[in-house]
């Protein structure tokens, strides 16, 4: 009644107090970090031809084969568990209901402990899917030529596709809580403020954003990099032409 729910809120508030630390100052987190670093790669990857964007296709294709893995592993463990809690309560009281795991140990209390761990793998699962989804959508608009999308447009996909990652995770870490609460609520109180106590450092970004150079402004000097070297290219010529014809 009070170690199980002291966890839960643990974790809970913890996560609450991360997500008002990256809408507030994201510089003092890791999410908004990396975030940054991606807007500004995806930027300067938009601005390469389509045909050179290969290293930016494999980076992509690599993160939507690690959310393909993960979904499909959280899709057997939540198989697994859907069929455990169909299976005989015979077989599950044996385990799960021993006079050594304190607290409940009720039927009723090991069918809620197996249904959240549930609940976790399906959000997990749900999560790494639309992963997949956005990458997957984010690769059809970067590989795709003489496109006049905005880069808003990728941006926002990739920033969608790593942010439902990143919430694929923790629910894997609330499953984790979720699975060592089937052993007791000792257990599972003890994860919850080891892996807070881990977070916080873990989570916590020292490092101050690099303030990349504006898109625009590198874009047209390259630009004008290129219209000088080619107006080099015509007069050689122009003047190369002119050389034969007076010999």
């Amino acid at each position: 009644m009070f170690l199980a729910p002291l966890g839960i809120l643990l974790m809970l508030a913890y996560h609450l107090s991360l997500l008002y630390r990256y809408l507030k100052c994201p510089e003092t987190t890791v999410i908004g970090y990396e975030n940054h670093n991606k807007r500004a790669w995806v930027e300067r990857m938009y601005l390469v031809e389509a045909k050179d964007r290969g290293p930016a296709l494999s980076v992509i294709s690599s993160n939507i084969a690690a959310a393909t893995a993960l979904s499909s592993i959280c899709l057997v463990l939540s198989s697994i568990i859907g069929t455990w809690i169909g299976s005989s309560a015979s077989s599950q009281s044996s385990i799960f209901t021993n006079r050594l795991i304190y607290g409940s140990t009720t039927a009723s209390m090991v069918y809620i402990k197996f249904i959240a761990l549930l609940s976790c793998f399906l959000v997990a699962f749900a999560c790494f899917v639309q992963t997949a989804r956005y990458f997957v959508h984010a690769t059809y608009l970067i590989s795709m030529p003489d496109n006049d999308i905005p880069v808003a447009f990728v941006v926002k996909d990739v920033i969608r596709g790593s942010n439902y990652w990143l919430a694929g995770i923790r629910s894997l870490f609330f499953a984790t809580n979720l699975l060592l609460w089937t052993f007791g609520p000792i257990p599972m109180f003890c994860c919850s403020a080891i892996m807070v106590a881990v977070l916080v450092t873990v989570d916590r970004n020292t490092t101050p954003f690099h303030q990349y150079a504006p898109v625009g402004r590198s874009h047209a000097l390259s630009n004008k990099i290129d219209h000088g070297r080619k107006a080099l290219a015509n007069a050689f010529q122009l003047h190369r032409h002119e050389d034969a014809s007076s010999a």
